[in-house]
């Protein structure tokens, strides 16, 4: 699903961000992605979701090599990637199912179709009574309850989130927690970048830990799949 080998990462001449970063995510796992602020987290999501491409080593992704891969087919491998972005994204000129709707529009999927699985999404994630609201009457927390939604409408092969739960209540957290496990028990690969350390206790997947550029795999289940490579 996704390999780096000896990646590195810098933004012009400063010092590298990310160095020698290796590790594997299998098809199917979940995995939590943690560390200090400045660590390179945000960084290594852009790596993940293709917005950047490393400044040294390899990146695999659904069996292609991003270095060989020419730009024009990058949209199609971005079409699988399902991300949760910390700022929302939002279009502040269409409603709440408009928004959620999109990745389905992109896709050719039928209007009925479209209507009725993001109307049962927004429901689910408590949002069923503000399906005509504009981001802009909204909360932080519904705002990110709806870029959520709409990250996981069209279950991506690969799905990243970056700080998911950081504008909701704990009782949401967990609610949210449970629709990317179960995002995940139909096949998709999760990775939700966190600073809760009660989130990754209670879920007890595996982590991809970031120390000042570093990157250490700490096991977590018995049944995790991520591996140093």
């Amino acid at each position: 699903m996704l390999r780096f080998e000896n990646v590195g990462m810098r933004y012009g001449v400063g010092p590298e961000v990310l160095r020698d970063v290796n590790f594997s995510l299998a098809p199917g796992s979940f995995h939590f992605l943690t560390g200090a602020s400045g660590a390179g987290k945000t960084t290594l999501l852009k790596l993940m979701y293709l917005a950047l491409r490393p400044t040294r080593g390899l990146v695999h992704i659904f069996d292609r090599d991003i270095s060989l891969t020419p730009r024009e087919e990058l949209p199609a491998l971005r079409q699988r990637i399902g991300v949760v972005f910390q700022d929302f994204r939002l279009i502040d000129h269409l409603s709440a199912v408009e928004n959620v709707a999109l990745p389905l529009r992109v896709a050719g999927a039928e209007n009925v179709e479209i209507n009725e699985h993001v109307r049962e999404l927004l429901s689910w994630v408590g949002l069923g009574d503000r399906l005509d609201a504009r981001p802009s009457t909204l909360s932080g927390g519904q705002q990110q309850r709806i870029a959520i939604a709409r990250a996981v409408i069209n279950r991506p092969s690969l799905l990243l989130a970056d700080e998911p739960t950081g504008n909701v209540d704990d009782r949401i957290a967990v609610r949210l927690m449970y629709l990317f496990e179960e995002l995940n028990r139909t096949g998709t690969t999760v990775v939700i970048a966190t600073h809760s350390n009660a989130l990754l206790d209670k879920f007890g997947h595996p982590v991809l830990r970031l120390n000042e550029g570093e990157l250490t795999v700490q096991r977590g289940k018995p049944s995790a799949t991520a591996k140093p490579s």
